[in-house]
């Protein structure tokens, strides 16, 4: 799942709130004109991470970027259901906005692909990797231990848990976690009473929301046959540096859905999409997958603007 705590500034946007079915207001920020998409972030994000991705499309597009309930400007999370509260939530976004293209992020991505098959107005869907758990590929290992930590006030190591039972295939996989943790509780410890500056939100605040990322997805394991039934074009994204469940998970979702697209972005993780990652690698894949034939106008749009191929360093 993804997780930082210290996004960029989003560019320069309007803001607006929906409310969704229980009455929560669903807060977002506007970015440039044209046909709509929605990015939906994963765990441990706010919209504020999704920021330079959005820049990357507002030339063609408009980017609505949503704050999932329960952190940034939306409202609290209330009576949360789980999957069927997320489900609803972008359900308003879509029913507000007339958009009909979806990319989502991690937790973000099992939002969005569940949503599509209630939601046939859905044109399309680009997916980063979705904690889908399915036939052993299991994504929720971590959760009673971040529990644990988490009712025992050790924010630091509760983050620690998500961290290390979500890696990417890097060298943090191999650091023994108590390593992490003891520096971590105590600067989080140090941000108690302190001012959190406008339109950020604070550590403290936003680990405690993992609980309802772990909720949600483990709402969604089963089965992936049941996503056959989609009748969008699906585009699958992952890292090559991405945890090994994340890459079974797309090739599960892969054979399922034989006529989806699927690539591999070489060099980064799961985080790719995030500001602080490879958020150009990511939107030259939106900017391609929105703009193939048979698109209208967004299509159009999308593909006078196409410029230079993006890589991997």
């Amino acid at each position: 799942m993804a997780a930082n705590t210290n996004p960029a500034e989003p560019p320069a946007s309007s803001a607006g709130t929906v409310k969704s079915a229980d009455g929560t207001a669903i807060g977002y920020y506007q970015v440039g004109r044209g046909p709509g998409v929605i990015l939906l972030h994963g765990a441990g994000q706010t919209s504020r991470n999704l920021s330079a991705l959005a820049a990357g499309l507002a030339d063609v597009c408009t980017v609505y970027v949503p704050d999932r309930r329960g952190r940034g400007s939306s409202g609290p999370y209330g009576q949360f259901r789980g999957l069927r509260t997320e489900i609803e939530d972008l359900s308003a976004m879509l029913d507000a906005t007339g958009c009909r293209f979806v990319f989502g992020l991690s937790a973000g991505a099992v939002i969005a692909i569940e949503t599509a098959l209630t939601r046939p107005d859905i044109a399309k869907l680009a997916l980063y990797e979705p904690p889908l758990s399915f036939d052993g590929v299991q994504h929720a290992a971590w959760v009673p231990r971040y529990e644990r930590e988490l009712q025992a006030g050790r924010l630091g190591s509760a983050l620690v848990a998500v961290l290390k039972g979500t890696a990417d295939r890097t060298a943090i996989r191999y650091v023994p976690g108590f390593l992490l943790a003891a520096p971590l509780n105590f600067a989080i410890s140090r941000t108690a009473g302190r001012p959190v500056p406008d339109g950020e939100i604070s550590p403290r605040d936003l680990i405690p929301t993992l609980h309802y990322d772990a909720m949600t997805v483990m709402d969604a394991a089963g089965p992936l046959d049941r996503f056959a039934a989609l009748g969008c074009p699906v585009l699958l994204l992952g890292g090559s540096k991405s945890a090994r469940q994340l890459t079974a998970t797309l090739d599960g979702l892969g054979a399922v859905l034989p006529a989806a697209r699927r690539v591999t972005l070489h060099g980064v993780g799961h985080t790719a999409a995030d500001n602080r990652r490879q958020p150009a690698l990511v939107a030259a894949q939106l900017r391609e997958f929105f703009a193939s034939p048979g698109d209208g106008e967004c299509g159009r749009r999308l593909s006078l603007a196409r410029g230079t191929t993006v890589r991997s360093a």
